[in-house]
């Protein structure tokens, strides 16, 4: 796959604007609706990483206050609704949707384009640190690395997936 580079038309929406609540809400739903249905399949969430996918969209395009609204409220309300993920999970996964928001919130803001790298760079520096935090936390290595081993695929669905729907959204 051809990886061109494309300047991004950035929205650094504030908390005083409708927008960013909208927005938001509609990644909020997006975040709720995927991971739905990848747990249908038996470790769908472990292999397909579905919760962080509009976290990364949101952010890189919408910046940080749609993305970080994001991440917060996506694994809480899907913990709230539909117990996944449990409740014990929480901590470790608003650690790597939120560096995922600051990351690719940052990336976009530094580099203004879209591209595989720029993409790929999102998704490995909050897979880094939270692997990083999520070791500290529970001090098992095999379990911190868990989002790599069983969920690679779900980090190239994020990285190419992302890549493609930011495309898109270029256009609209």
């Amino acid at each position: 796959m051809k990886s061109s580079t494309q300047n991004v038309a950035l929205y650094q929406l504030s908390y005083c604007q409708m927008k960013t609540y909208l927005l938001a809400a509609l990644f909020v739903v997006g975040n709720i609706a995927l991971p739905q249905l990848c747990h249908l399949m038996p470790q769908g969430g472990l292999i397909f990483l579905p919760i962080y996918f509009f976290t990364l969209v949101a952010a890189y395009k919408y910046g940080f206050t749609v993305g970080l609204t994001t991440a917060v409220l996506s694994p809480l309300l899907n913990s709230a609704l539909f117990g996944m993920p449990p409740a014990a999970a929480l901590p470790i996964i608003l650690i790597k949707s939120v560096t995922l928001a600051v990351a690719a919130a940052m990336i976009a803001k530094k580099t203004n384009k879209v591209t595989l790298l720029t993409v790929a760079l999102a998704v490995i520096a909050y897979q880094l640190i939270g692997l990083l935090a999520e070791w500290a936390m529970t001090g098992a290595i095999e379990k911190a690395s868990q989002d790599i081993i069983l969920g690679w695929s779900g980090c190239l669905i994020q990285i190419v997936g992302g890549y493609l729907v930011l495309r898109y959204l270029l256009k609209k």
